[in-house]
C-alpha cells in the first residue's frame, strides 16, 4: 500500500506521524504545490491533505482509492467526481473542539484583564518607579454576569457556552441554520444578540447563510466595549467593514480566521489603527498538541475502517 503525505507541515513536526507506516509505505512532503500534486499521487493508494486541492486531473492520473483529509473541511476535493471513481474520502471532525474553546477564552482574558497594557507597563520598568504598591489606570472587568452571544451553537459552540456558564456567565445563541434549537440556552435574533451582548463568539460554517452575515450595519450596533470573536471561518465577517468600525469604535476583535489564509498582504485588518483593540492569530484555534494528536489518530482509524471494508 502506498501512502502519500502532501502537507506533512500542517500536522507539526513535533506530532509523530510513524503510525500510517504500519499500513503500508509512506511518502512525505511537507508541502505541495498546486503543479506538483498530480505527480506526488500518481501511484499513491491512499493519499493524506489537509489544504491541498485534489479535482478531477490529480484522480484522473492516478490509482487512488482512500483519499484521508486532515481537517473536517472537504471542500479540498471534489467530492462528486471522487463518488463517481469509487474513490473513499474521510475527514475526521470533533477533534478541535476544547482546543478552539480554550483559545476563544484566551483572547477574551486577553482583552478583559487588559494584559497588553498591564505587561508592557512592567516591562518598561514603571511599576518600581511608582509611588503606589499598585497601577490600575486601566480599567478590567469580571466576566461574571456578562451575556455572551454565540452565532453558531454546534458542538464547539455549545462547548463554549459550557464554559461561559462556569463564569457566571448569561448565555444566548443565534442559530445560523434556524436547526438547533437548544432548552439550556436563549436563542435570539442577529440583531439582538449584537446589540445586547458583552461578548460574541462565532463558532458556525461558511455558506450561503454565514457568509458577510456580520457587516458594517449591523456590528456598529454593538455595546461600546463589546468583544467579537471570530473561530469558526473567515468570510463570516466582511474584513473591510470589521476594519473600519474597530477605528470608529470601541469595541475589541479576536480574529483566527480570514478570508484568505494565509492573511494577504493588502487584508484590511492589517490597517487597522487601533491594534489594541484588534488580536490577530495565524488560525490556531485547532491545533492544540492534543488536538492534532487525536486528528491523526482519527485518520489512522479511517485508513484501518478502509482497509478491514468498513
Amino acid at each position: 500500500m502506498q501512502i502519500v503525505i502532501l502537507d506533512r507541515a500542517t500536522l507539526g513536526f513535533d506530532i509523530d506521524v510513524n503510525i500510517f507506516s504500519k499500513f503500508g509505505n509512506v511518502t512525505s512532503y511537507d508541502s505541495t504545490k498546486e503543479n506538483e500534486t498530480a505527480q506526488r499521487v500518481k501511484n499513491a493508494d491512499i493519499v493524506l491533505t489537509n489544504k491541498v486541492v485534489i479535482g478531477k486531473n490529480e484522480i484522473d492520473n492516478s490509482n487512488i482509492k482512500l483519499i484521508c483529509i486532515t481537517a473536517t473541511g472537504m471542500n479540498n476535493v471534489d467530492l462528486e467526481y471522487a463518488k463517481e471513481k469509487n474513490i473513499a474520502v474521510k475527514n475526521v471532525a470533533g477533534y478541535s473542539t476544547s482546543s478552539v474553546v480554550q483559545v476563544g477564552f484566551s483572547m477574551i482574558l486577553y482583552f478583559v484583564q487588559k494584559l497588553n497594557y498591564y505587561k508592557k507597563y512592567v516591562d518598561e520598568r514603571n511599576w518600581q518607579k511608582n509611588e503606589l504598591f499598585t497601577h490600575i489606570d486601566e480599567p478590567f472587568f469580571e466576566l461574571d454576569k456578562k451575556r455572551v452571544g454565540i452565532i453558531g451553537l454546534g458542538e464547539i459552540g455549545r462547548n463554549f457556552a459550557k464554559k461561559a456558564k462556569a463564569f457566571d456567565c448569561e448565555v444566548v445563541y443565534y442559530s445560523t441554520s434556524g436547526k438547533n434549537s437548544n432548552s439550556e440556552y436563549k436563542s435570539i435574533s442577529l440583531e439582538e444578540l449584537l446589540k445586547t451582548s458583552d461578548i460574541i463568539s462565532i463558532h458556525a460554517p461558511l455558506n450561503e447563510n454565514t457568509k458577510n452575515l456580520l457587516i458594517y450595519e449591523n456590528m456598529k450596533n454593538m455595546k461600546d466595549g463589546a468583544i467579537l470573536l471570530n473561530l469558526g471561518r473567515g468570510g463570516i465577517i466582511n474584513e473591510s467593514d470589521l476594519a473600519k468600525l474597530i477605528d470608529e469604535k470601541e469595541i475589541y476583535c479576536g480574529i483566527d480566521v480570514v478570508s484568505k489564509e494565509p492573511i494577504e498582504e493588502l487584508n484590511p485588518l492589517l490597517k487597522v489603527k487601533n491594534k489594541n483593540r484588534l488580536l490577530l492569530t495565524p488560525h490556531i484555534g485547532w491545533a492544540s498538541i492534543e488536538a492534532r494528536t487525536r486528528l491523526v489518530n482519527m485518520v489512522a482509524k479511517n485508513i484501518e475502517d478502509f482497509i478491514d471494508g468498513k
